[in-house]
């Protein structure tokens, strides 16, 4: 099934028109055509099963024959918190493959050793589109605004709180650590690593210090074991 996505397709809706973009895409390059059927989510849930009514290259036109609320596939509530990379290719690999594994949010840090400290947030969101539909999700990660470490830290966070870093220093594996279907939220610091400031104001913040693998991992790939260890535990 091939999914498409649109933020502002809503409940109860009878009709849609896909903009211009995405017009193209379906009439010239998938040759869709009156008739067809066509399968959109919201990225909140709901996937609506749809009929071309006029096969536009500018405006297709859509009307809305079905709308299902599909149960979310994770059952627990993952929250990655990482350092942009230096090479934005990196970051943009972690985001497809967290939200092809499974993630419900995601936050950007800065911190005292980060390389990179912008990033272009519409690309990024795209990307986690592209992901969903890819993988036929029906929930989209929410990608939330780069912030401080600092200011991350302080916030106040439900749930289990851990911090993955590569000091030598009295720590227990993330799987020995986690509990099902609980808010989990791990801290992944940047290529240099989280600094000796940031991770004591971690653990004064009640975040548990946690290993990975025996061996240092680039922070993109910390991120993805991290996940994939979440998604793994709570099978």
């Amino acid at each position: 099934m091939q999914l498409f996505y649109n933020k502002n397709i809503k409940s109860k809706d009878k009709q849609f028109i896909f903009d211009k973009t995405e017009s193209k895409h379906i009439i010239r390059v998938l040759r869709k055509k009156e008739g067809d059927l066509l399968y959109i989510t919201n990225g909140k849930g709901l996937l609506f099963t749809v009929k071309i009514i006029n096969a536009s290259d500018k405006k297709c036109f859509v009307e809305i024959l079905e709308e299902e609320l599909k149960e979310n596939q994770l059952h627990y509530n993952l929250h990655i918190a990482i350092a942009p990379t230096k090479n934005k290719q990196r970051l943009e690999w972690f985001l497809e493959k967290a939200t092809e594994i499974g993630v419900r949010q995601i936050t950007l840090i800065i911190c005292i050793n980060s390389e990179r400290k912008t990033v272009n947030k519409e690309r990024l969101e795209k990307i986690l589109i592209t992901a969903m539909k890819q993988s036929n999700r029906y929930y989209l990660p929410k990608l939330n605004k780069v912030i401080t470490y600092k200011k991350f830290i302080n916030q106040e966070l439900n749930g289990d709180l851990f911090i993955a870093h590569c000091e030598k220093t009295d720590k227990k594996t993330l799987k020995s650590q986690l509990n099902k279907n609980k808010n989990t939220t791990i801290l992944i610091g940047p290529e240099g690593d989280f600094s000796l400031t940031e991770i004591k104001l971690a653990l004064q913040n009640k975040y548990k210090a946690v290993s990975l693998a025996k061996s240092r991992l680039r922070t993109e790939t910390a991120g993805i074991v991290a996940v994939q260890n979440v998604s793994f535990f709570n099978e």
